[in-house]
């Protein structure tokens, strides 16, 4: 583990504004290549570089092929016009009718709470979605929350973006106290990728938050390499399943980074471990910029049998892609033999 003189007393607000972001920093750093900060810089013209410095402290210095690190530096392979991959691959400008929503499937609406994150993963299916565009303003989800009231058919709300949790607790009070005035919305979803990058959000009015939620809390984190699952990690978890919150995860199959059996195994037992449930294997969206990372669809089809052949059905992720206008994430049709 690397020491990048981490300061542990630091707000997470502080640790995140303290991210790196700086390609030359983040190469110096890890003790990597000076090469490779030419095609980084411009590849990170067009997503920006970010990263928390307990993130990047669970990288190994001097691999270029660091698991995390590859998840997160950008590359001159982001640059290519990929044929087949788009800015808007799962076409979510159709199903958003208005700023701040998404209403995609049945039962369930999901809010782009914030248009931020607090690392940017290079392979991320919404590295080019609008944003600024979607952002209704302090006022401007009242809207959405209205929305919501007058369809009964909404269930479960799901707070996404960005990463809502890059939002304070007070925006998160507040949003959560009018939910409560929609008697048929039961769950309320968090998808966050910060307490695997940033555990320290994970904080005491954050779990009270949590605990006093009217709706069931549900949160699925966001974690690709056993490597990301630190002790700090393992006790905001244990910190959430202590208030009633439900954890799930999510992984998407990534070349080079997760794409053999061992670590997904591996994966898998450290989040179950680690209290959390997985949930899902994805597939790459077809976003433009992220074409290396993909696997042909038979290879991730191998890769999830060799999950079924060694562990036990509920560590066992289902293996799903998402398509533009269906009803729901569609499963992979596995085996024929």
């Amino acid at each position: 583990m690397i020491d990048f003189n981490l300061d542990k007393t630091i707000s997470w607000q502080t640790a995140l504004s303290q991210a790196i972001q700086d390609p030359q920093e983040l190469l110096a750093l890890l003790e990597l290549d000076p090469s490779l900060l030419a095609a980084a810089k411009s590849a990170a013209n067009l997503f920006p570089l970010k990263v928390p410095r307990g993130f990047a402290a669970r990288m190994q210095k001097g691999n270029v092929n660091d698991p995390l690190l590859k998840q997160v530096l950008p590359l001159g392979a982001e640059l290519l016009d990929v044929a087949g991959y788009q800015q808007d691959p799962l076409q979510e400008s159709d199903v958003n009718p208005i700023p701040g929503l998404l209403h995609k499937y049945q039962s369930r609406v999901l809010l782009t709470f914030v248009g931020t994150c607090g690392i940017n993963c290079r392979y991320c299916f919404r590295r080019h979605f609008p944003y600024g565009d979607n952002n209704p303003g302090t006022d401007g989800w009242d809207r959405a929350l209205d929305y919501i009231a007058k369809d009964s058919s909404i269930t479960e709300v799901i707070l996404s973006g960005g990463d809502p949790l890059v939002a304070n607790d007070k925006s998160l009070w507040a949003l959560s106290e009018k939910l409560n005035d929609i008697p048929h919305v039961k769950r309320l979803r968090i998808h966050s990728r910060m307490p695997i990058v940033l555990p320290e959000r994970i904080t005491a009015d954050f779990l009270h938050w949590m605990g006093q939620l009217k709706q069931k809390p549900v949160l699925v984190t966001h974690c690709n390499h056993p490597q990301e699952i630190s002790p700090a990690v393992e006790q905001a978890m244990q910190a959430l399943s202590d208030v009633g919150t439900v954890l799930l995860n999510q992984t998407v199959l990534l070349k080079g980074v997760n794409d053999n059996v061992d670590t997904l195994v591996d994966l898998s037992e450290a989040l179950f471990a680690a209290g959390i449930q997985p949930y899902y294997l994805h597939l790459l969206d077809k976003v433009q910029g992220a074409a290396h990372f993909d696997l042909p669809e038979e290879e991730a089809k191998n890769l999830h049998w060799g999950l079924n052949q060694r562990l036990s059905g509920y560590l066992v992720p289902k293996l799903v892609y998402e398509k533009a206008g269906a009803p729901a994430k569609l499963p992979v049709e596995l085996y024929t033999a």
